[in-house]
């Protein structure tokens, strides 16, 4: 069973305070020079110029001495902003908190992850009970000087005795997998190279373990190669790599990943099969116990119609969440001796809310659903029959649930925007949560309430938004407000709790997060009106919010800035290029922002499920009609811009973000700040240390302060 990791959210960090009467020295600004070249593309037709073409080559000096002058400039600015070591102390206070993971039972072992509060990354403990102290097992902070070497994902034996783990450097996404033996707190010898995007699951008697992995990429940079053609294997414990079983691949689909999960019986392999980042996919699985031909691995479902997650079984009979014929979720069960789809069974039939995720627990069904994006866990019989809600402290998030089918009991995280990620304790028999674990900082979440609305985009379309301040907040418009959204992959925009805002909501701050299109807050449908050809309602649903926010005084353009990262980096640089007028500022982060090109590097060619593809016409008028890269205008008066990313990004390629500061700066270099602050052995976000993350949090709220003119001392 794989443990999750200490998770903290995306979400970061502002402070209001108040305005100074004139305007700072920090903003006069000279740009590096960002030469221009003769590049030129056709797409069906149009000739496509793309002058910064050159800084797609990282590890050239040129490009390298780009990053210096650009880092140069921008910590020059961020420097003489006020208050930015004013902010950094205020965000290590609140930081300073204990944290758990709910813990998971492996054998007669408990494990999960503590954080002292500003240790860079969380430490991994087993105790023989959930409530112990525990002795510590394994120390990410001890693998490198400055906690760049991150523990991204961990998968233990039945039995507890080993636990293989995943570790990533300079926030890469490729990984290096190693095994601990648990007894002894020492690694094995067993080392496995170029692994990424897998999931990793161990046989039941402890042997080895099923994992996939891509080729070594063979004469270019890994951080640039394209991730394609990936394998899945099984790794015996104690031998070389170049040994491990490969278990299933498919030659002719490059863009196949796998994912393994052995049953809890020990009895099958269930293989997930994924094609980019689509919700869909094939269904494989193998007896384990067979022989001969009976042992092969066998389609289970062969068709791309819906997403199908492996539940677990009882003896054949498969469980699955799915959004086959139910585009928010069902469960249905396939006996493997009947795969025929006219013998699939439904337990738990869709309703109003989304299904999320769902767990065989004590011989029942937990299920996870979303009602108006914040969580709700019900109950069922493995015949569907309801036994009730698991009543939960408020309006927050459920994101983890732990717990196997033989248990008494289960453990489950909740959080909201106001109140820190709290461990409970759930007995199945009585059905009653008990508190485990609930930190204690330096932030009073009393003194704030989180409000949900609901505002119409421009299509008419009803869409949810969460609105957290203090609960006496007055609404005159001058609130300093920041607004989030990311709107893409079904990813659902859920109440979390993040450090760096509750330090903005300390100091007086308004906190946003509009639930867009895009994402998976009401299912299939969806999220595939805010896709291809139907983009472009992301954008409105954020430029709605936006509108929405001002209209109600909640904020004027002159106190929004609007922030968010990765997909959510594309939407903040498209809508303030379509609506400049309504922002201060604007934080793209680690953003897909040349929407030509995207397909190009690392594992982009899987995003076109959501993006589309340019090699579509109408697909491609689409990308062109917002892509950020192809739509700056020379002259127009745009937000205050920081754009942030890392060096070691191998999800979006950095120089998506380079091409867009360079094109951004060229525009209107005697206009507001347009700035790129990028970080060094950092990646796409994951494992980032506390140290980073809260030398990124005062940099970007001091420049964005000063974007409100707030910034002070």
């Amino acid at each position: 069973m794989r443990l999750p990791l200490m998770l903290v959210p995306a979400l970061l960090l502002v402070a209001a305070c108040q305005p100074v009467k004139k305007e700072s020295t920090a903003d006069r600004l000279v740009y590096p020079v960002s030469k221009k070249v003769a590049q030129v593309d056709t797409y069906h037709g149009q000739e496509i110029a793309d002058p910064y073409r050159w800084l797609e080559d990282i590890d050239s000096p040129e490009t390298g001495n780009w990053i210096k002058a650009q880092n140069d400039v921008t910590n020059g600015y961020l420097e003489k902003i006020p208050g930015r070591e004013r902010i950094a102390a205020r965000a290590t206070e609140i930081w300073n908190f204990n944290r758990w993971t709910a813990p998971t039972r492996e054998g007669k072992q408990w494990f999960w992850f503590k954080n002292d509060g500003l240790q860079n990354q969380s430490v991994l403990y087993v105790g023989d009970k959930p409530e112990s102290e525990g002795r510590l097992l394994l120390d990410p902070n001890s693998l490198s000087t400055d906690g760049t070497v991150a523990l991204k994902d961990t998968a233990f034996s039945a039995d507890g005795k080993y636990m293989a783990y995943g570790l990533s450097s300079g926030g890469s996404d490729w990984e290096e997998w190693r095994v601990l033996d648990v007894a002894k707190g020492e690694p094995t010898e067993d080392v496995l190279k170029w692994v990424k995007f897998s999931a990793v699951d161990w046989s039941r008697d402890g042997k080895g373990f099923w994992y996939s992995r891509y080729d070594e990429p063979q004469g270019e940079n890994a951080l640039k190669a394209k991730n394609e053609f990936q394998k899945l294997y099984f790794h015996k414990l104690g031998t070389p790599q170049n040994d491990d079983e490969l278990v299933y691949e498919r030659k002719d689909k490059p863009d196949y990943s796998f994912a393994a999960d052995a049953s809890e019986d020990g009895r099958y392999l269930v293989v997930s099969v994924g094609q980019g980042t689509e919700r869909k996919n094939l269904v494989l699985y193998r007896d384990l116990k067979a022989k001969g031909k009976n042992g092969l691995i066998k389609e289970l479902i062969g068709e791309w119609t819906a997403e199908y997650d492996f539940v677990g079984n009882v003896g054949s009979k498969f469980y699955f969440r799915t959004d086959d014929d139910a585009p928010r979720g069902r469960i249905i069960a396939i006996d493997v001796n009947k795969p025929a789809r006219k013998s699939w069974k439904t337990i738990v039939e869709q309703n109003d809310d989304a299904l999320q995720s769902a767990h065989l627990v004590g011989g029942q069904l937990v299920l996870n659903y979303l009602h108006d994006a914040s969580s709700r866990l019900r109950r069922f019989g493995l015949d569907g029959k309801s036994k009730g809600d698991i009543q939960l402290p408020g309006l927050g998030t459920v994101a983890s649930f732990q717990g196997r089918p033989d248990d008494k009991q289960a453990f489950y995280s909740f959080a909201s925007y106001t109140t820190p990620t709290s461990i409970y304790r759930y007995d199945l028999a009585k059905g009653k949560s008990s508190l485990l674990h609930a930190p204690t900082m330096a932030f009073d979440p009393n003194q704030y309430e989180t409000r949900q609305v609901f505002y119409t985009s421009k299509d008419g379309t009803r869409v949810p938004m969460f609105i957290t301040g203090k609960k006496d907040l007055v609404l005159d418009g001058n609130n300093p407000t920041i607004l989030y959204g990311y709107g893409g992959f079904r990813i659902p925009q859920v109440p979390a709790f993040s450090p760096s805002v509750a330090t903005w909501l300390d100091q007086g701050g308004v906190w946003a997060v509009a639930n867009l299109r895009g994402g998976g807050e009401y299912g299939r449908e969806w999220h595939q009106a805010g896709t291809k050809l139907k983009k472009q309602n992301v954008f409105d649903d954020f430029i709605a919010a936006a509108e929405y926010l001002i209209a109600e005084k909640y904020t004027s353009p002159q106190r929004l800035a609007i922030r968010g990262g990765s997909n959510g980096g594309l939407l903040v640089a498209a809508t303030e290029l379509q609506r400049p007028e309504l922002f201060a500022a604007a934080v793209p982060a680690v953003g897909v922002l040349d929407m030509l090109r995207f397909r190009e590097f690392t594992i982009g060619k899987a995003w076109e499920s959501d993006f589309g593809s340019v090699l579509n016409a109408d697909e491609f008028a689409a990308l062109r009609a917002y892509s950020p890269l192809h739509n700056v205008k020379p002259g127009v008066a745009y937000p205050a811009t920081l754009i942030t990313t890392g060096d070691h990004d191998d999800r979006v390629f950095p120089a998506h973000s380079f091409k867009f500061a360079a094109a951004m700066q060229a525009a209107n270099p005697k206009g507001k700040p347009q700035l790129i602050r990028i970080d060094v052995r950092a990646g796409h976000g994951q494992g980032k240390p506390t140290a980073k993350q809260i030398a990124e949090t005062a940099d970007i709220y001091s420049f964005i302060l000063n974007a409100f003119g707030l910034a002070k001392p």
